[in-house]
This record gives C-alpha cells, structure tokens and sequence, in this order.
C-alpha cells in the first residue's frame, strides 16, 4: 500500500504496534489502492530508468559547471551537449587562460564524456528490454511513444486492471486538474502533479514532439488536437494531449489491440 495512504490511520505514537495497526485499518478499507507486484525483470528494467534519469542530470550539471566557469574567462559558444567540445577547444587554445583553469575544464570534459558512454550503454539495454516484450513494442507504435516511455510504462503497469479506467490511470500519472469544490459547486484547476513525475515528464515530452509536426499530419487525432489549438495554448494542449495518450496507452493494454495507424499518420 502507499504510505501516504495508511498515514492517516496511525495513532499518537511511533512505534511498530501503531504501525502494524495502522496497516490493518488501512488493508480492510474498501477503497484502498495496492501497489502492483512487479517481477525482478520489471524491477531491473526500471533500475535502467532511474539510473539513466540520474545520469542525465549530472550529466547536465556537469555541462552548465563547464559553461559557467569559462564564462567567466569570456569563453561562450552555443547551449547544448553537442557544443561541449567546441568549448573545450576554446579553452585548450586560449594562451590567457591558467593552466589550473584548463586543466578543471578537462577534468570536466572527462567527467561529461564517460557520463555520455554510460548513458549510451544504458540506453542499449532499455532497447533490448524494448525489445523483448510485446506489450511494449506494441506501445512503442503510439505517436509519441518511443522506447523510453514504453518500456518504463510496461515495467510500471505490470497490471492495468487495477484502475478502472484511462482516467484513473492518467490521474495516477498526474495529467488530470485538481477539482476543488464547495457548496456543492466544483471547480478544476490546474494538473496535480502527482504520482509518477518520470512518466509524465515523458508523456509530456513525447507530446510535445507531436506539436511540431501535427500540421504535416492526418486522423482524428491531429484533428482533436489541431482543434484544441485553436483555442487553447500550445503548452495547455501539450498537458491534454499527454493525457490523451496516457488514456490510449491504458486502453491498449487493457484490451491488447494495437494503435490505429489512421488516428494520427504523416500525409
């Protein structure tokens, strides 16, 4: 069970006692959620997740470590990880710079290419996990689902009968507003940002990605979603559009059918 859950039910006190009563309260409520059991493969693949997810910030951090110091030094190109060596170089041929400087920034060149080897190592390894399962591959096909997000969903879900519906499982993902109501009168806000932040980050990438090609697109899902830029903003549709596909996600491995290629294909 989530802890946050069974929090509620534990008295004064913290010990194992209130604790294990606590749980018991909590199991015989009816509406009560389960985490799912996940096999060792699910839980491995998911290490490859996270640890890439970790890798990807250092990597970063790494990066605007790098950038920051030899701004100093008026050395500046253009943002991004493909620009690192460009940098480097930058730093290597300038004469005014210290030595001790030119030597921190090779330290950090180093540091940001082995990042970069085990990203790649790791990546491979989420492929062949891809790979190997057929639900996943099967969600892979949705536009907007690569490797990355079908794989983790698959490792995550192991059973998507325990919600109820595609709504349940996108709220379980945080892309539903916060419904706030009072005297009878609901109000919803904006997502709530709950649950799986790493999966919604994806869906919500992924969605993005749609964004700039869906004019050079046809289906009923790029007239659903051309509908809605009409109206709304581009960032406000990007979140309804990953909740979109967090819904097709859950239909499609609840009932095991594929994606229709005629929602959504290239002209």
């Amino acid at each position: 069970m989530p802890p946050a859950y069974t929090k509620p039910y534990v008295k004064r006190g913290k010990n194992d006692a209130v604790d294990a009563e606590a749980i018991c309260e909590a199991v015989s409520r009816p509406a009560m959620r389960f985490v799912p059991i996940k096999s060792a493969d699910q839980q491995a693949t998911l290490m490859l997740h996270k640890t890439r997810e970790l890798l990807v910030k250092q990597r970063t951090m790494s990066v605007n470590a790098l950038r920051g110091h030899l701004a100093e030094f008026g050395l500046v190109v253009a943002k991004g990880t493909g620009r690192v060596d460009e940098l480097l170089g930058l730093a290597e041929g300038d004469a005014t710079l210290p030595d001790a400087a030119v030597l921190a920034a090779k330290v950090l060149g180093q540091q940001i290419d082995a990042l970069g080897g085990a990203l790649d190592d790791l990546e491979r390894e989420i492929a062949k996990a891809h790979a190997l399962s057929e639900t996943s591959r099967s969600l892979g096909e949705i536009p907007g689902v690569g490797k990355l997000v079908a794989s983790v969903i698959t490792a995550s879900v192991p059973d998507p009968s325990v919600f109820n519906s595609g709504r349940d499982f996108a709220a379980w993902l945080g892309l539903t507003p916060r419904q706030i109501s009072s005297g009878g009168k609901p109000t919803l806000g904006t997502i709530t940002k709950a649950g799986n932040r790493y999966i919604r980050k994806l869906l919500v990438l992924g969605a993005t990605s749609l964004l700039n090609v869906v004019e050079k697109c046809r289906g009923g899902l790029r007239d659903w979603t051309v509908g809605l830029l009409a109206k709304k903003l581009a960032r406000l549709v990007t979140v309804a559009l990953a909740n979109k596909l967090a819904r097709i996600i859950w239909a499609m491995m609840k009932t095991g059918e594929c994606f229709r290629a005629e929602m959504f294909a290239k002209l």
